[in-house]
């Protein structure tokens, strides 16, 4: 059997597996090695994945080839079509997003993604990164292994170069499709491949291993600095995610950026330029004390409250929602992914509507209220201040009425008139929300560029 060792290394006997199939060269000898690997480990379990980009008059035949190749390697073939919009940073790295994006949300657990990256991309992705100004941590360019949310992403050919993945697809009279885009100098990586690395090669044979050293030795060192900053991180990132800045002001402004960038890396967002983090520094930081300062990044908001930064994606307002509840008090779906509200046996205890009120859910309000536990009535700004709600989340929060009565913001305060005498005359009223986001009330690393 010809030598798989490159994958025996990173894989085990009993592994799950689901390799990223487009057809082409890379691809084709990744999947054919893993089926040779899988007649030497009959236990391993082993699917591919097509994403269907639609940018290609072809990409309906390159499906009905992946097709037709899987059902003759014995290979489960799933074919998932995804929307590129070239607005979002161009067609490269939309397509690169959308296919990513695929890729979690069809990852079983435990399964291990593997993509056919090679040697060769390898260079073109260190060259792209120097193109940027990158740091380290960009010029470490593609790792072997990392993880891709709950799941482990391997890339077995990056020691691999494409002369090589040639020489194996003509030894095993593979048949592959060609992408006509690659051939398409307009596109940086195309053009890298096309016209500059053929150049460095020939003049320096050695180059792309020149490069994937580089590329190692710069993913180690952020390694090692992720290592020695990780302490200094966790005591800083609250458990709502935002980054308590104070002891930031009194560090060197190269430990502050490092910090910064893992904080913004711990939100698995895109890595802002240096310029980007100096804005956050001085606009959002450290901006006058009364102000309410927030920054827009592509789809993302950095804003301050109360000497913590938050890192937020870009939500619709939800303002003018108004939901009406009625009997048989059926969970409502709130709107924007904010979760739900219902009875349950546990949540904010309220008085019951009478029958002459009817109820409704929604999220602002105007005026002075009592609540309970308080003397005297406050304004609602002053409400949201004393129990810590930063100003973007405050019309997110559900807000129970009845009639055009204020009657609770859940999970926040109670008012006078919704006050129950005891739990046999009121009801609990939960609101369950959506898995935790930045944009929400608090509940209970890949560094680049």
């Amino acid at each position: 059997m010809p030598s798989l060792t490159h994958l025996e290394h990173l894989l085990s006997a009993d592994s799950t597996i689901l390799v990223a199939y487009s057809g082409g060269l890379d691809s084709t000898v990744l999947l054919h090695q893993l089926v040779l690997l899988r007649e030497k480990w009959p236990q391993l379990h082993l699917r591919a994945v097509h994403i269907h980009h639609g940018l290609s008059p072809r990409a309906d035949n390159w499906v009905e080839h992946c097709r037709h190749q899987c059902q003759t390697w014995q290979v489960p073939l799933e074919v998932i079509k995804v929307q590129v919009d070239a607005r979002e940073g161009g067609i490269e790295a939309s397509a690169r997003n959308a296919r990513y994006q695929a890729f979690r949300k069809h990852l079983h657990p435990g399964e291990l993604l593997l993509t056919a990256q090679h040697g060769d991309d390898q260079s073109e992705t260190f060259l792209l990164a120097l193109k940027r100004g990158s740091g380290p941590a960009g010029l470490a360019a593609m790792p072997v292994q990392h993880q891709l949310g709950e799941n482990r992403h391997l890339r077995p050919l990056l020691g691999l170069t494409r002369q090589q993945l040639e020489s194996w697809a003509e030894d095993h009279q593979l048949i592959w499709i060609e992408d006509e885009s690659n051939q398409d100098p307009r596109y940086d990586r195309n053009f890298l491949r096309l016209n500059v690395l053929p150049l460095l090669n020939t003049r320096w044979p050695h180059f792309s291993a020149s490069v994937t050293r580089s590329a190692a030795l710069c993913g180690e060192q952020e390694q090692l600095l992720d290592e020695l900053l990780a302490e200094s991180l966790a005591q800083l990132v609250a458990t709502d995610g935002s980054l308590h800045f104070t002891p930031l002001l009194n560090m060197s402004a190269v430990r502050r950026s490092a910090l910064l960038r893992r904080w913004i890396a711990y939100q698995h967002a895109p890595m802002p330029s240096r310029d980007a983090l100096d804005r956050i520094w001085q606009e959002v930081v450290c901006s006058r004390a009364d102000a309410e300062p927030c920054l827009r990044l592509g789809n993302a908001e950095v804003r301050r409250y109360r000497e913590h930064l938050y890192w937020l994606t870009s939500a619709k307002t939800v303002r003018d929602y108004q939901i009406t509840w009625s009997s048989p008090w059926q969970p409502v779906i709130l709107p924007d992914q904010l979760g739900m509200v219902r009875i349950n046996e546990q949540g904010t205890l309220l008085r019951q509507p009478r029958s002459d009120e009817s109820v409704s859910i929604r999220f602002h309000a105007k005026g002075s209220f009592h609540i309970v536990g308080r003397a005297g009535s406050r304004p609602l700004k002053k409400l949201w201040q004393e129990a810590g709600i930063p100003p973007w989340q405050r019309e997110r929060i559900p807000l129970l009425f009845y009639g055009e009565m204020l009657i609770a913001a859940l999970g926040v305060f109670v008012t006078r008139e919704g006050d129950a005498p005891d739990r046999e005359h009121g009801w609990y009223v939960c609101w369950e929300r959506e898995e935790k986001s930045a944009n929400d009330l608090p509940q209970d690393f890949d560094v680049s560029g």
